[in-house]
């Protein structure tokens, strides 16, 4: 007989966690990075600051999953064709990128970013190394119809795109002109395509 085990405290609201994402990402975009703090995310959200610290390390965390996590909580795109997923995921990354909230944040964020190299660690081991291993499967939809082979570096296509966009809109501050998106994923879908 094996022994079950409980988890100890109470199980993790979503309700709570969603609001206090929904307060990150509204007082960042009202009121700015440096003046957004946990006490303000924990009044607005109707939490305490100890339950925002016991699901993020800080305020760099907390504002990076509510600015930049609505593309890897997304559906996979399935198109039915590689340039059609990528054009997708393209797509996904420029709305991110152009809301108000992850505009407001992103300065704030790279000087923390630059400042700790920790929290740079721990962005990717919680937030991006999933959603990449999500991601791989529209590869393997791609490879499976012969379009590119199992050989491609995910991770670097993946790296390529969000850095593209991040370049594009987030430091050069061009617009996002509705023809971007196709243009990226044909650029890339030409570089990994089978020949």
């Amino acid at each position: 007989m094996t022994a079950v085990t409980t988890p100890r405290g109470r199980p993790r609201d979503e309700r709570v966690h969603a609001a206090i994402l929904r307060a990150t990402a509204e007082l960042v975009t009202e009121v700015g990075y440096a003046a957004t703090s946990i006490g303000a995310v924990a009044a607005r959200a109707g939490t305490g600051k100890d339950t925002i610290y016991r699901r993020w390390s800080g305020k760099a965390e907390l504002v990076y999953e509510a600015a930049f996590t609505a593309t890897e909580a997304a559906p996979l795109p399935d198109t039915g064709s590689l340039a059609g997923d990528l054009t997708a995921l393209v797509e996904a990354l420029l709305r991110e990128f152009t809301a108000p909230a992850a505009a407001a944040a992103l300065p704030g964020l790279l000087a923390d970013f630059a400042a700790t190299p920790g929290l740079r660690t721990r962005i990717r081991s919680h937030f991006l190394a999933p959603a990449k291993a999500g991601l791989a499967e529209v590869f393997e939809r791609a490879a499976q119809r012969g379009e590119t082979n199992r050989a491609v570096p995910v991770d670097l296509v993946l790296d390529t795109l969000a850095g593209a966009v991040f370049f594009h809109v987030g430091l050069v501050g061009a617009p996002a002109d509705p023809r971007l998106a196709t243009q990226l994923a044909a650029l890339i879908g030409r570089g990994i395509e089978v020949r």
